[in-house]
């Protein structure tokens, strides 16, 4: 493990949190859920810090599957910090959704960026596409778990 690794500040979005309750049939599903798994044991282990954010619980509460929704709530009892939104985030969000970003989306990177966070993990190819190609105007590294684990470890 490298030693950028150890003290490193992860947001997880909602899609990276309920990695592990998707269908675990296809290889990519398996190994993003490897790793998130991982990560929430090295959160465990206090060898990494997780933020989270209000947007993280609202959009678990609104998760129409019981099972999912109660994972992911119980899930973020064990975050280290949550950040709310206020108007910085919201201000923000607004700019991150002139680039093209879904509202939950940049709300997340916004969150993530006001926590100091390291880097926000995500699931989501849409979110990922674009966090590339905006990386300039973004104040926090956005990448897949599985490749981010990969890479540090």
């Amino acid at each position: 493990m490298q030693i950028q690794f150890l003290a490193s500040k992860v947001y997880l979005d909602t899609c990276c949190v309920g990695r592990p309750l998707d269908d675990q049939t296809q290889d990519r599903i398996r190994s993003e859920t490897e790793a998130v798994e991982t990560i929430v044991n090295y959160f465990s282990l206090g060898q990494l810090h997780w933020i989270s954010s209000e947007v993280l619980a609202i959009e678990a509460a609104n998760n129409p599957n019981l099972k999912k929704r109660e994972a992911i709530t119980d899930r973020l009892n064990f975050t280290n910090e949550t950040i709310l939104v206020g108007t910085v985030e919201r201000t923000r969000a607004a700019y991150l959704q002139s680039l093209g970003f879904k509202l939950f989306d940049a709300l997340h990177i916004a969150c993530a960026e006001s926590g100091g966070a390291d880097v926000l993990l995500t699931t989501d190819d849409r979110m990922l596409r674009l966090a590339k190609r905006h990386h300039a105007q973004l104040r926090v590294r956005v990448e897949n778990p599985h490749t981010w684990l990969q890479e540090v470890s």
